[in-house]
């Protein structure tokens, strides 16, 4: 599957810090120190609506992580998959009245459009579930045989990892039983199915039925992929058996992540999968959790089709930190423009404080756990003076167009 195109990101003087970024596994901040390239899967869309302000910043979240390594002189390797083939997506082209597949393209299309305008790095490695699938089918395979996984006995064809083949299960999100129970089906979990060992046993693969697409599975026969298995494959096939990053939204917490880790352990014998598990708040609007049931969502190509600048949409996203729940309002684009507006103007002055001063502080606040609200507050000082008339330094507002566009990537 083609990617967004990339653009170019200037280079900066000296190195950047080692990243230190919140783990949920571990429950602190810990440091980042890949021991060559950088390894990050990021868990994409279901494309089957347009992408929302919460895909977005889950998406710089992980752009942040990206820039930081770059800076500090560490290649990346970056996969993102999107899950083209799922219950949401038939579920809506059904209620449409659309071929599955249209829908899919569309959507895919759309997202890629939004995330260059966004200036979001492309991942190195952009995979759909659909051209997955026969590895997928294969890995699940190997976990029937070891004794991982389990078909019913209903006739469905129907496959479940059994997650007593994972005694530290629930490692990741740090839930309990109870509250792993409660959130299961509102995720997509199905505790009540008949015939299942546990009731938090997910779905590796789901036989065929009528009206729905399936795929050869070999030894499985026909169907799907689940889920969670689906992002567990992809990593492993592009990213080797241990990752530094897994990320996506806190909400694929549980159980996305805690099963797709669990698969990856179960396939390689080795735990961790990742070595940091982070997850990007949730973005509300006007004081209301943002979704798709309560109709609320807003998207960013409506946004762009309304000629808002889409850097003054980044800037907004970073106003609050990555890890924290928080809600659009109009009050935040306004300060986002009038924030753009002042450093736009501070970067064409001939002259302004330490440029040095300033990269160095915006490094460190975004070396702290992707400390934005710090580092905006510094580039916000750094404006300021400028234009109240400092003149220290020539160089400075180049040197602060290029550290705002390489780290935060808020081009100028």
């Amino acid at each position: 599957m083609e990617s967004w195109a990339g653009h170019e990101v200037p280079r900066l003087p000296g190195r950047g810090e080692p990243l230190a970024l919140y783990d949920s596994a571990r429950q602190g901040v810990h440091p980042s120190e890949p021991a060559d390239a950088g390894s990050m899967y990021v868990c994409g869309i279901t494309p089957y609506d347009a992408t929302h302000l919460g895909h977005a910043a889950t998406m710089i979240t992980f752009d942040l992580v990206q820039r930081m390594w770059r800076d500090a002189g560490r290649p990346v390797r970056y996969v993102q998959n999107v899950t083209d083939i799922d219950d949401p997506l038939l579920e809506r082209a059904a209620r449409d009245g659309e071929d599955w597949v249209v829908l899919a393209m569309r959507e895919t299309a759309l997202f890629r459009e939004d995330m260059e305008a966004l200036r979001i790095i492309p991942p190195e490695h952009y995979v759909g579930a659909v051209e997955s699938i026969p590895d997928i089918a294969d890995k699940v395979e190997v976990l029937l045989k070891d004794g991982a996984a389990y078909r019913l006995d209903d006739g469905t064809g129907d496959v479940y990892f059994d997650i007593s083949a994972t005694p530290r299960f629930g490692y990741e999100s740090n839930l309990t039983r109870e509250q792993m129970l409660e959130i299961f089906p509102e995720r997509g979990g199905d505790p009540d199915r008949a015939g299942k060992r546990d009731p938090l046993d997910p779905l590796l693969w789901r036989g065929a039925r009528d009206g729905e697409p399936s795929w050869p599975g070999g030894e499985l026969g026909p169907g799907r992929p689940g889920w969670h298995i689906e992002c567990a494959v992809i990593a492993l096939n592009l990213l080797g058996d241990r990752i530094d990053v897994q990320g996506g939204g806190n909400d694929l917490l549980f159980p996305h992540h805690e099963a797709s880790a669990a698969h990856a352990e179960r396939l390689t014998g080795q735990a961790p999968f990742a070595e940091h598990y982070v997850h990007a708040g949730m973005i509300g609007l006007d004081g209301e959790k943002m979704s798709k049931s309560r109709g609320n969502l807003v998207f960013v190509s409506r946004l762009r089709a309304d000629k808002v600048d889409p850097m003054a949409i980044r800037l907004a996203l970073i106003s609050g930190h990555y890890r924290s729940d928080r809600t659009w309002t109009d009050d935040l684009l306004t300060a986002a423009y009038e924030r753009l507006d002042r450093w736009r103007r501070a970067a064409a002055a001939p002259a302004g404080p330490s440029g040095a001063e300033l990269l160095a502080e915006v490094r460190a606040r975004l070396a702290d756990d992707l400390d934005t609200p710090g580092a905006l507050a510094a580039a916000d000082r750094w404006a300021e003076a400028t234009l109240a008339g400092a003149t220290d330094d020539p160089d400075a507002p180049a040197l602060f167009a290029n550290t705002v566009d390489a780290l935060l990537g808020i081009r100028l």
